[in-house]
């Protein structure tokens, strides 16, 4: 674990919980982890309980984060929100690009690239979701995939930005499939993506960008995981649908 960087542990709650059993879990989460001060707490609740989550966690460490947004500031989106709609509830932090997008919503990098900078503008940071299937790990392609979304999906921020994006890491195969990575492998490709930030953006900015590692995180694996020199953090699915779990890994990533 890196003392420079604080770690970053994000709830995305996918499309799960009503607005009262929102309330339920980030009130027990609050109690949970009230005294946590190592560690980013961040929750991404469903866009409709963006307002009394929002409300309820006022005065707790637990940030709000969304789970996408456009790259359209206003206009005619039917189904859309804009940044400014998110930044109406004290949203800090927005998903962009995650698998889930990428593959059932067909999202390209060029537009995870115009997404990030929406956020950029409004002051909103990105947590921006790469990760290779299966298929083109056992290829032997990993690294060139993630080149290629790395490339393609942070293209047009300045270094600036680049500091204030956090990337997370999310091996496709390991996400909801309760496989996952080693600690070696998440710490092979957060290495490799600090060395490709090392050449597009110097080294300074490697230094400071968090990148968190998703896919079927656990309270079990959590400290091995956070153990790892470059490993920021966490991006966690399924349990952080739970207060015990979800808890439990933040605890365990101390």
């Amino acid at each position: 674990m890196n003392k420079d960087r604080k770690l970053i542990i994000a709830g995305n709650w996918k499309m799960n919980k009503t607005v009262a059993e929102a309330l339920d879990l980030v009130n027990g989460l609050k109690r949970e982890l009230a005294n946590v001060k190592e560690v980013d707490i961040v929750v991404c609740p469903p866009f409709t309980a963006l307002s009394e989550v929002s409300k309820a966690i006022l005065d707790s460490n637990i940030r709000l984060g969304a789970q996408n947004m456009s790259e359209h500031a206003v206009g005619a989106y039917t189904g859309e929100i804009a940044a400014v709609m998110l930044k109406e509830f004290s949203v800090r932090y927005v998903i962009l690009g995650h698998s889930e997008r990428r593959q059932y919503q067909k999202e390209s990098n060029d537009l995870i690239a115009r997404k990030a900078l929406a956020a950029h503008a409004a002051a909103l940071k990105p947590i921006i979701c790469i990760g290779e299937t299966l298929q083109e790990r056992e290829a032997g392609r990993t690294e060139a995939v993630l080149e290629e979304q790395l490339t393609g999906s942070l293209a047009g921020l300045s270094p600036e930005q680049m500091e204030e994006t956090i990337l997370a890491y999310e091996p496709v195969w390991a996400i909801g499939t309760g496989r996952n990575a080693t600690s070696e492998q998440a710490q092979a490709a957060h290495a490799f993506i600090r060395r490709w930030l090392s050449t597009k953006f110097g080294d300074t900015v490697a230094r400071r960008v968090r990148i968190q590692y998703g896919g079927s995180v656990k309270p079990s694996n959590a400290r091995e995981l956070m153990s790892q020199p470059d490993v920021d953090g966490a991006l966690v699915g399924g349990a952080s649908l739970e207060v015990r779990s979800f808890s439990d890994i933040v605890k365990n990533s101390i």
